[in-house]
């Protein structure tokens, strides 16, 4: 009998040996006719992101350039350094960026925690209706501009508004908060609170959808109250999401809204308002030095940058992905 080897055949795959064997399809050609339909949706959003958010960034040269608008970019003189070394040496630069820094930390502690809250409310009222009704009335703020917005806070706040009407004719001393420079962080953020709030809540509500209901059947089967199921089993299966939440935030913490600043700029004076964004706008393109405005929107973006890598070393320091899953987990 003919011993069968145990060494693995070397002849050739029976297509071989009729003749070329048939190319098999490249892995990501099967994956890009499975996922057609999806890239084709997704194609108009990375169309307008790449003419409106990438291909503008090629206009960051012109912080490295004494940038003259008639002789453009090939032909404006390369300065190096000198806008950042002027930047750093501007007291006014210096005070729009502790200004950004302070409304934005005010921001954070007063304006973060509602969404959450509120979702937390939307998701305990039983009738969808009502809940339907609730959800529409705190959305739509969202969609006014920045100048309605202002708007409604004058008429109610302003001098003229309806409080200090109010307070004259029952003998009390007027505050218009509206022109207050003391009170005006505070007023900026009540203003971003009425108008995004109610948007905000969109996330932390599919958050909440997503936390298995069983594990609230098993809770109240043990006897646990709603204070319990909520700090042990809803805000532990939000925990990442807040996370993640609060790591764009102080991603986007340097912006704290231009339009806004720029309506009230006037009413408050330059010192209570100046950020990085109207600072930029003012020294940069009002007095046609762009060169200088590019470099502070480019020393605003480097400092952006390195506060979301902060933040989302610290969200893994806390057991939690952040904005992506790190690499030995």
């Amino acid at each position: 009998m003919t011993a069968i080897s145990s060494e693995p055949s070397t002849a050739p795959p029976a297509e071989e040996a009729g003749g070329a064997a048939a190319p098999r399809p490249k892995r990501w050609r099967i994956r890009l006719r499975r996922d057609r339909s999806l890239l084709l949706m997704t194609l108009p959003a990375v169309v307008l992101l790449a003419v409106f958010a990438y291909a503008p960034m090629f206009g960051l040269i012109t912080a490295f350039q004494s940038y003259d608008i008639y002789s453009g970019f090939w032909y404006s003189p390369f300065v190096g350094m000198y806008n950042f070394q002027r930047l750093l040496t501007d007291d006014i630069f210096w005070h729009a960026l502790s200004n950004t820094l302070v409304l934005s930390a005010v921001q954070l502690v007063l304006y973060f925690p509602v969404p959450i809250a509120l979702a937390l409310l939307f998701n305990e009222v039983m009738n969808p209706r009502i809940r339907s009704f609730v959800q529409s009335v705190v959305y739509l703020p969202h969609f006014f501009s920045w100048v309605l917005v202002v708007t409604v806070f004058q008429e109610m706040l302003g001098g003229a508004g309806a409080l200090n009407t109010a307070l004259r004719r029952h003998g009390y001393e007027t505050w218009d908060i509206m022109t207050n420079a003391d009170a005006f962080k505070y007023l900026v953020t009540a203003q971003a609170v009425w108008k995004e709030a109610g948007w905000g809540i969109i996330v932390f509500l599919a958050a909440l959808a997503a936390i298995d209901q069983s594990l609230y059947e098993a809770a109240a089967a043990d006897g646990a109250g709603k204070w319990r199921r909520l700090w042990h089993i809803t805000l532990p299966g939000m925990r990442s999401v807040i996370v993640l939440m609060l790591v764009l935030r102080l991603g986007n913490a340097l912006t704290v809204g231009f339009e806004q600043m720029l309506i009230q700029r006037q009413a408050v004076g330059r010192d209570a308002s100046e950020v990085l964004d109207t600072f930029a706008y003012y020294y940069g393109v009002v007095n046609n030095n762009f060169s200088y405005g590019a470099a502070a929107g480019l020393f605003k973006g480097i400092l952006s940058l390195i506060l979301v890598l902060a933040a989302n070393k610290l969200a893994h320091a806390f057991g939690e992905d952040g904005l992506y899953r790190r690499d030995d987990r």
